[in-house]
């Protein structure tokens, strides 16, 4: 028996679900690029209108959230099925080694198997060794054939122009 809980988001863990993504930020040397705000998320996971854009679980000890992980539903032209984009997935550190992370991932395959969806898919940064070793060893296979590519800030506006 575990002493946590994984379980949807709710409005009341946007505040912690901001908090999280800030210190992921910081973890990733990136600590001003995180500039979501509470109304943002609101928004994006419990919108007054139509479907979420994205899915919050959270991890919770002793009465805290001390873990997430966001996710997006995606699609693969080449199965036709559609799957889970994993955003973000943090434990905050001094929560580490209890099975929160292996726990969060997976309730997200559980959620792939249940709906019929065929992948589970996340980027990771190359210098982050310790999530690395701990994807690999819940099955997890880099695609190093793959890239990833973004096209944001001034690019993006000046791309849009293009058309």
């Amino acid at each position: 028996m575990s002493d946590f809980e994984i379980r949807a988001a709710s409005v009341a863990d946007v505040p912690d679900l901001i908090r999280l993504v800030q210190a992921l930020a910081a973890y990733e040397k990136e600590p001003d690029a995180a500039t979501a705000t509470p109304d943002q998320f609101r928004d994006a996971l419990f919108p007054a209108q139509g479907d979420p854009t994205a899915y919050a679980l959270v991890g919770v000890r002793e009465g805290a959230v001390v873990a997430m992980a966001i996710w997006f539903r995606s699609f693969s032209t080449w199965t036709g099925q559609a799957g889970i984009w994993l955003e973000d997935l943090f434990v905050e550190p001094d929560q580490r080694g209890h099975g929160l992370g292996k726990a969060l991932l997976a309730h997200l395959a559980q959620l792939c198997v249940e709906r019929g969806w065929t992948r589970l898919e996340w980027t990771v940064l190359d210098w982050n060794t310790p999530s690395i070793e701990f994807y690999r060893a819940h099955g997890a296979r880099s695609l190093d054939d793959w890239s990833t590519f973004r096209v944001d800030g001034d690019a993006l506006p000046q791309l849009a122009a293009m058309t």
